[in-house]
């Protein structure tokens, strides 16, 4: 009697790759290999206890890929840029991640993705810091630019998914503060532009009807968005969730480029593009997909209402 297929899930303990080894482990029907640094973490034995194979692996380590891989049916592929922010380990990454899915014959590869922003405002332009020397927002243009020309050349049977803004970073980065005249409000630099957002659980239904979906999934291109939200109704739905007016007092790009953590330039960058280029960033992602491949998807109200206990202020 033949088992489950397997999925070998990258970065089984993150946010992307959490989700959606809980949706293929709530689901029953595949295996799940979750992947992870460190199976001693917390993360990783909730995961284990949920019936997932734990193994141990680096992204900068093909050998531990490839063994982390071996028997595996498909894998669902995500890179940690924002661990070391560099467009150059990035894309070794990403070699190794396409070796070691080669060498190991994988059937369906699900890899994370997201488009060249320099297709919408060229290096040249100078509405923007260029970083790099060569991008606008690095994490997107090196995915978008370079690495999925890498996955096509590879042969590799793969499923592009751009995903959107996760709605899970209104929980903790840029969720609702209490201004000094005492007022909650969001501020959220994307001006009056809607943004496309989206549960973390969502993407992990999503991976797994994909992988349920080989013939009409493998080398299609998948813009995923729960909501087009403007910041007025996401602060809306935070003043129904909260019970308390929310009010929308939106930064502006350089005022948040300014901020002096480690990213705020590329981030700035990142909402700049979401304000000014709607066509290609909401472009691209079409709620509906999410829709047909999660039907029972979270709206932002809802999702925000799942996690209330971690909104306060």
């Amino acid at each position: 009697m033949f088992g489950k297929k397997t999925i070998s899930v990258v970065g089984a303990t993150g946010v992307q790759g959490g989700a959606v080894a809980r949706a293929l482990l709530a689901d029953g029907v595949f295996g799940v290999r979750a992947i992870t640094r460190d199976a001693s973490s917390a993360k990783a034995r909730a995961l284990a206890e949920l019936g997932a194979e734990v193994v141990e692996a680096t992204l900068n380590d093909e050998a531990t890929l490839r063994k982390a891989f071996d028997g595996a049916y498909g894998a669902f592929l995500v890179t940690p840029f924002w661990e070391h922010m560099s467009a150059a380990k990035e894309l070794a990454e990403v070699a190794n991640l396409i070796s070691a899915a080669t060498a190991t014959g994988l059937r369906h590869v699900v890899w994370s993705t997201l488009e060249d922003t320099r297709e919408a405002i060229p290096v040249s332009d100078e509405r923007m810091p260029t970083l790099d020397e060569v991008y606008r927002v690095p994490h997107f243009d090196v995915k978008g630019g370079v690495a999925d020309a890498m996955f096509a050349e590879s042969g590799l049977p793969t499923t592009y998914l751009q995903v959107s803004f996760y709605w899970d970073n209104l929980l903790t980065d840029v969720k609702p503060q209490r201004d000094p005249d005492g007022t909650l409000a969001l501020h959220l630099p994307i001006a009056g532009t809607p943004v496309a957002g989206i549960a973390s659980e969502d993407i992990g239904q999503v991976v797994l009807s994909v992988f349920q979906r080989p013939a009409e999934t493998i080398g299609a291109t998948l813009g995923v968005a729960g909501e087009h939200l403007t910041g007025d109704e996401i602060a809306a739905t935070f003043s129904a969730v909260l019970g308390e007016p929310v009010a929308y007092r939106p930064l502006t790009h350089d005022q948040f480029r300014e901020l002096g953590f480690p990213g705020a330039v590329e981030l700035g960058n990142m909402f700049q593009y979401y304000a000014e280029f709607p066509d290609s960033y909401l472009g691209r992602r079409d709620v509906d997909v999410v829709r047909s491949l999660s039907p029972e998807w979270l709206s932002l109200a809802a999702f925000l209402a799942r996690h209330r206990d971690r909104l306060a202020v």
